[in-house]
């Protein structure tokens, strides 16, 4: 992967991660509020949670701007991405058949994450 390549996915990965923080905090939340309620997470718990994860997941995209420290980020990413999934599948396992993929959409992305994550490993091998 070159280096414009490598920018292009990590760029995309940043809003990706700011688009759903930003939409979550504010035109979202009652979608939010509906599937936390069926994990009976409700109240301030759920308002809680909401925010949290999108807090979160602005920190994540406001992150891979920066390119400071892409290894810890990449490995973060890939944290919180299969435990959201998992939460999600647990909560609402209907998403898995979704038209718009809320979670099947999270397999490419995992593996893009994981190719930066590799390729970010690498490269730090091959300057030492």
């Amino acid at each position: 992967m070159d280096k414009p390549m490598e920018l292009a996915a990590r760029w995309s990965l940043a809003f990706l991660w700011i688009v759903t923080a930003l939409t979550s905090a504010f035109w979202g939340m009652e979608i939010g509020y509906e599937v936390l309620a069926k994990g009976g997470i409700t109240g301030k718990l759920a308002t809680l949670a909401i925010y949290s994860g999108s807090a979160l997941d602005l920190v994540v995209g406001l992150w891979l701007l920066t390119g400071w420290r892409l290894k810890a980020c990449y490995l973060i990413q890939l944290i919180v991405i299969i435990s959201y999934s998992l939460l999600l599948t647990i909560i609402a396992p209907e998403f898995w058949l979704h038209p718009f993929g809320p979670l099947t959409k999270n397999i490419p992305i995992l593996v893009m994450v994981f190719v930066l994550y590799r390729k970010d490993i690498n490269q730090k091998a091959t300057n030492h």
